[in-house]
C-alpha cells in the first residue's frame, strides 16, 4: 500500500510532466498542433464514412424496391439486370446481401441453376446470418433443378445448420433428407430425418420424418421411448 509521502511524490511527478507538457507546447506550437489535427482528421474520416455508409444503404434500399417490383411482375430479366447492379455496386450493404438472393431466386426461375449455384456457391459461406440460411436452400433448390439431389441434399442441411428457428430448420431437414433419398444415400437421409425426432421438441415436422424413417429403414427403426 502507497504511504502518503509516496502519494504526494507521485501526483508531484505528474504535476511537473504536466508542466513540461505544457511548456514544450508553448515552445513548440506547429509541431504541437499535429496531434490535434490528426485527431480531427480522423474524426472527420469517421464521421465521413459512417454518413457514406447510411447513404450507400439508402440508396440501394430503393434500387432493391424497385427491383423487387419488377421480379413480383414476373419481369425476371429487368429485375436480375437491377439485382446485378445493387450487388456490385453497394456491395457490403443488407440490401446488396437481400439482392444477392433475391438474383438468385430470379435466375432459378429464368431456368438458369447453373447461374443461380455459381452465385449463391460464392455467396453462402460468406453472407450475413441472417440470410445464410435462405442463400444455402435456395442453392439446394438450383441443384436438384439441374438433377444433382445429393449435392442439394449437402445444401439444405447446411442451411438448416445456420437456421435461426427450430421449425425452419424442420423445413430444411425435410428437404435434405428428400433429397438424400432421391440420390439413393439412404444413410445420409436417415441421419436427417432421426435429427428432426431425436433433436426437436416441438416441431410441425417430427410426424413427417417418423413415417420417413418407416419407410427408409422398412419399418426396422423404432421412435425413442
Amino acid at each position: 500500500m502507497a504511504t502518503h509521502a509516496e502519494s504526494v511524490s507521485g501526483g508531484g511527478a505528474q504535476q511537473d510532466a504536466l508542466e513540461r507538457l505544457v511548456s514544450w507546447a508553448k515552445a513548440n506550437p506547429r509541431t504541437a498542433t499535429w496531434p490535434a489535427v490528426i485527431l480531427v482528421l480522423g474524426g472527420l474520416l469517421f464521421w465521413w464514412n459512417l454518413a457514406s455508409s447510411r447513404t450507400s444503404e439508402r440508396v440501394a434500399s430503393a434500387a432493391l424496391n424497385a427491383a423487387r417490383v419488377a421480379f413480383e411482375n414476373s419481369n425476371y430479366p429487368l429485375a436480375a439486370s437491377e439485382l446485378s447492379q445493387i450487388t456490385a455496386n453497394y456491395s457490403g450493404t443488407s440490401a446488396a446481401q437481400e439482392a444477392s438472393l433475391l438474383l438468385a431466386h430470379a435466375r432459378i426461375l429464368q431456368g438458369q441453376p447453373q447461374q443461380a449455384v455459381d452465385l449463391l456457391s460464392k455467396f453462402a459461406p460468406s453472407a450475413a446470418r441472417p440470410y445464410q440460411a435462405q442463400a444455402y436452400d435456395l442453392l439446394g433448390d438450383a441443384l436438384e433443378n439441374m438433377g444433382r439431389p445429393g449435392d442439394a441434399g449437402v445444401a439444405f442441411h447446411n442451411a438448416a445448420d445456420h437456421a435461426a428457428y427450430a421449425f425452419l430448420q424442420g423445413q430444411y431437414l425435410v428437404d435434405a433428407g428428400r433429397a438424400f433419398t432421391e440420390a439413393g444415400d439412404t444413410a445420409q437421409a436417415v441421419a436427417a430425418f432421426q435429427q428432426i425426432v431425436s433433436g426437436m421438441d416441438s416441431t410441425s415436422y417430427i410426424v413427417e420424418a417418423k413415417v420417413r424413417l418407416g419407410e427408409l429403414t422398412r419399418g426396422a427403426w423404432k421412435a425413442p421411448q
